[in-house]
C-alpha cells in the first residue's frame, strides 16, 4: 500500500511525506523518549546511520512526545555518546500520524507508540513492516539486511532464502509454464542454476 500522507515537526525542523520521493525512507516509532530501551535504540541507529545512507535509505523516527522532549533526549543522547542523532524525530503530539500508521498500542492505559518499523521504497509504498514488544530493542543488523533484501529483489527480479544475507546465493522465482519446469528439472545449468528441485533453484548474483 501506499504510505499515508502527512506534514510533521520534527527535531530538524518541518518534514512532509514527499520529501523523501525517490529514496528509501526507514520510518520506525518508539513508545516514549528518557526511556532505557529506546536510547539503547536511538544509540544503534546513530552508530549504524552511514550504512543506512550507503544504502540510499533515510531514517526518520516518531513518538507522542513533544519536540522540547525530543530536543532534550536528542542533546541527553550526545552527552553520553559524544554523537549527535542524525536523523529527525516527528513530535506526534495529537496521535493523527500514529493512527495513520497503525502504530499505537489499542489495549494501552495511556497513549505510546509500538516499536514499528516501515520499510517505504523510493515510490512511497510500504514494502514491509516490523513490529517489537515495548520491552525488547529492534536489531538494527536485521533492519540493514532486510533492506538490502529488498534492494536486492528489486534490482535483480529474485528472490532471497531464509538467514539470507549479502553475498550469498539467491532463489528464482518458480517457474510458471510446463516449459519452464523442464528446464530447470533438465537443464538448469542453461540458466545458470542451481537446483534442488524444479522449484527450488539458487542463482548466484554477478555483483
Amino acid at each position: 500500500m501506499k504510505a499515508p500522507y502527512f506534514n510533521a515537526q520534527t527535531t530538524f525542523g518541518p518534514v512532509k511525506m514527499s520529501d523523501y520521493t525517490g529514496k528509501w525512507l526507514i520510518l520506525f516509532s518508539h513508545p516514549g523518549d528518557f526511556t532505557p530501551v529506546c536510547t539503547t535504540e536511538f544509540i544503534a541507529f546513530t552508530q549504524a546511520y552511514s550504512m543506512f545512507e550507503n544504502l540510499g535509505a533515510s531514517l526518520l523516527g516518531l513518538s507522542i512526545d513533544s519536540n522540547p522532549s525530543h530536543l532534550d533526549w536528542v542533546y541527553t543522547i550526545q552527552e553520553l555518546t559524544g554523537v549527535p542523532v542524525p536523523f529527525p524525530i516527528i513530535a506526534d503530539r495529537s496521535g493523527d500520524i500514529a493512527r495513520l500508521y497503525g502504530m499505537l498500542v489499542p489495549s494501552s492505559n495511556y497513549t505510546e507508540t509500538v516499536r514499528d518499523v516501515f520499510f517505504i521504497d523510493p515510490t512511497q509504498t510500504i514494502r514491509a513492516i516490523l513490529s517489537y514488544p515495548a520491552a525488547n530493542g529492534r536489531s538494527v543488523p536485521e533492519m540493514l539486511r532486510l533492506l538490502q533484501a529488498l534492494q536486492t529483489t528489486d534490482e535483480y527480479g529474485v528472490l532471497t532464502p531464509a538467514n539470507w544475507i549479502p553475498g550469498q546465493p539467491v532463489l528464482v522465482p518458480a517457474p510458471r509454464t510446463y516449459e519452464e519446469l523442464l528446464i530447470h528439472k533438465e537443464n538448469p545449468n542453461e540458466l545458470g542454476l542451481h537446483c534442488v528441485d524444479w522449484f527450488l533453484c539458487y542463482k548466484e548474483l554477478d555483483i
